[in-house]
């Protein structure tokens, strides 16, 4: 990482699940390389029983009465549960792009020529950017992650 910008560190639980985590960060001067490196832990879920209580939870709330049987039939195949975690990103002029990986870790670059996959290449202005972490889910007690931003000068 060339010149740190931003280095977050967090930590999210079950009642975090279906939002958002809006993470400004600034900018002061146009680069020509933006790095960003995302990692959370833990990302799987060991515990059968934990996950069959969620999943039986799941299933009463999402499901009709009729397909409830049919899914618990094939519990199995739902395992392993998994957080996830995933990011967008924003510049001072609007939206650059999402990655919507199941990774528990990303690194990713970005520049006027070339970007990391689900990011769009373009200038790099100076000016108020935005990390969106998006928390789908969360299925243990808690989740930690960690932000890093760093910039390449022109």
């Amino acid at each position: 990482m060339h010149l740190p910008v931003l280095d977050v560190k967090g930590r999210v639980t079950p009642e975090d699940s279906k939002t958002h985590i809006r993470i400004p960060f600034q900018i002061d001067q146009d680069c020509s390389l933006l790095q960003v490196r995302f990692e959370y832990a833990p990302k799987v879920l060991e515990d059968r029983d934990r996950s069959l209580m969620l999943l039986t939870q799941s299933f009463e709330t999402y499901l009709l009465p009729e397909q409830r049987e049919r899914a618990l039939n094939q519990v199995d195949s739902y395992f392993p549960l998994n957080n996830l975690i995933t990011l967008s990103l924003d510049d001072p002029n609007g939206y650059r792009g999402a990655c919507h990986r199941h990774d528990a870790s990303l690194e990713l670059q970005l520049s006027a020529e070339q970007a990391s996959p689900g990011l769009m290449p373009g200038r790099l202005p100076a000016g108020d950017w935005q990390v969106t972490l998006s928390i789908h889910c969360i299925v243990m007690d808690s989740c930690e992650y960690r932000l890093q931003i760093g910039v390449e000068r022109s």
